[in-house]
């Protein structure tokens, strides 16, 4: 091989690299694919919110009595289920209630509403916090759009991931997200039912904006 017919084939194979680097440097299609079903998955549990509340007086579960169908009494546990729970015939599968990122609550998709399962092969039931990936602001109410409804689970304070249980936080609290689910960001269910995504940064400025002095959320 001559001198000019080496630098010819290292040029082309410098050629070939970088076409081929912006592909590599893409994220996966399956990650753009689980990123964008995690929002589908948000979308429709505010869509479930809403014809709830079209159904009981413009309320949702978390102000309306456990005797009248709602979850107003199992606020103050800070259990998150419940409130999904309430709302099963409109959520119709508890599988959208799992973000496809959360590996730790992945293996633990419930497949159907109700009691625990019969026999090893009946389909898990939704049963628990750890059938779901979204936390939900207990005290949302329509008049409001700016306020938190739901979101992902993995939001902290200070860096240190909120546990399970219900959270206050006011609206200069420093909040944020852990690496968890989305590498340091995250989806927000807004009042309006629309669905946010927010760095750390727009989130503290979300939660500054969200028109009342205290947000508890409950955090499965």
């Amino acid at each position: 091989m001559t001198l000019l017919e080496l630098l010819v084939v290292i040029a082309m194979l410098l050629l070939l690299i970088a076409l081929l680097l912006p592909e590599f440097s893409r994220p996966s299609m399956k990650y753009r694919s689980a990123k964008i079903s995690c929002v589908n998955n948000l979308k429709q549990v505010g869509l479930a919110f809403r014809i709830w509340q079209g159904d009981n007086n413009d309320k949702y579960p978390m102000q309306v009595s456990v005797t009248n169908g709602g979850t107003m009494e199992l606020v103050e546990s800070g259990t998150v289920w419940q409130h999904f729970l309430a709302m099963s015939n409109e959520i119709n599968t508890p599988k959208i209630l799992i973000c496809p990122f959360d590996v730790e609550r992945v293996k633990n998709t419930a497949l159907v509403f109700g009691g625990p399962p019969l026999t090893p092969r009946d389909p898990m039931a939704f049963t628990g916090d750890t059938n779901t990936s979204y936390f939900i602001g207990v005290d949302a109410v329509d008049t409001n759009p700016t306020m938190f409804l739901g979101g992902d689970r993995n939001l902290a304070i200070k860096n240190v991931a909120l546990p399970p249980g219900l959270h206050s936080l006011g609206t200069n609290a420093p909040v944020g997200w852990t690496r968890g689910l989305h590498e340091n960001q995250g989806n927000i269910l807004m009042d309006d039912a629309s669905v946010q995504q927010f760095s750390t940064a727009s989130l503290q400025k979300a939660l500054e904006q969200t028109g009342v002095a205290t947000n508890r959320l409950a955090i499965p």
